[in-house]
């Protein structure tokens, strides 16, 4: 649906955010809104895309302030350096009873937020995609090197998320209460985020579903496995030796649903 934030009640009827951190993405996010815009508004709920600048020298910033289209785009920004700075300012940000973050580039297919927000809406407070799911289709994913690091990284912190074989794809979705708790407690700030906000909502008693995308390599990432490598290294030491020192909170996860009306519509 999508209505635009100035007409009345847009917020109070806001049921979904999505957050979109961006740094330096002047090329790539244009068409990203688009796509984005015009997927959203397929689907029956009112919904809003916050758009995070995470400290960009472009014009990111200017193509968010100039959008114009059938679902509002606000602009946030963030200064602290780091995708995960910019998901935790973004998901603290949100009102909605669900939100959740995709990446700029849509390196994800859209299709996967319709299956997405039907399991939120049965319950279900944390959906991933997962490029390593049976069902998905993963077309031109890196090189040799990087796909066999992203194994080795998600051999090693599984059993820290929720036991979901796909940590570090782009597209997550969550009951926005527990997103909000999870990304109060968030501290990391570069790639390895998604690990400790998995972590903060598997702490919380939620259960990640992960779901099947069909996810393609876009150029243009800003990840380098030379370059971030050691950073990630000493992000994991820090989130293992936190989770040591977290007791399990076996209390019911936190789960919104959607009105009956908006349910039948979703399915």
């Amino acid at each position: 649906m999508g209505r635009p934030a100035d007409q009345p009640g847009a917020a109070e009827r806001l049921r979904l955010q999505i957050v979109v951190p961006a740094r330096n993405e002047a090329r790539r996010l244009p068409l990203g809104l688009v796509l984005l815009s015009e997927r959203l508004r397929e689907l029956p709920v009112t919904a809003e895309v916050i758009v995070v600048d995470n400290g960009s020298s472009d014009g990111t910033a200017d193509i968010v302030r100039a959008w114009r289209g059938s679902v509002p785009v606000r602009l946030l920004s963030c200064p602290r350096p780091g995708k995960g700075a910019a998901v935790r300012a973004g998901l603290l940000a949100t009102t909605a009873p669900y939100v959740g973050f995709c990446d700029a580039d849509m390196a994800t297919d859209l299709a996967a937020l319709e299956p997405a927000l039907r399991l939120l809406a049965d319950g279900h407070p944390v959906v991933v995609g997962s490029r390593r799911h049976p069902d998905s289709v993963v077309q031109g994913y890196g090189q040799p090197l990087r796909r066999l690091g992203a194994i080795a990284f998600n051999l090693a912190i599984r059993d820290l998320a929720g036991g979901i074989p796909d940590t570090q794809c782009g597209f997550k979705f969550f009951s926005g209460p527990l997103a909000r708790q999870a990304a109060a407690e968030l501290r990391t700030t570069g790639f390895s985020f998604d690990v400790e906000l998995l972590m903060h909502c598997v702490r919380r008693g939620a259960a990640i579903t992960d779901i099947p995308v069909v996810w393609r390599d876009v150029p243009g990432s800003t990840f380098s496995l030379l370059r971030h490598s050691p950073g990630v290294l000493a992000d994991l030491i820090r989130i293992r030796r936190l989770a040591a020192k977290t007791p399990l909170d076996r209390a019911a996860p936190i789960a919104v649903a959607l009105p009956e009306t908006s349910r039948s519509g979703a399915g």
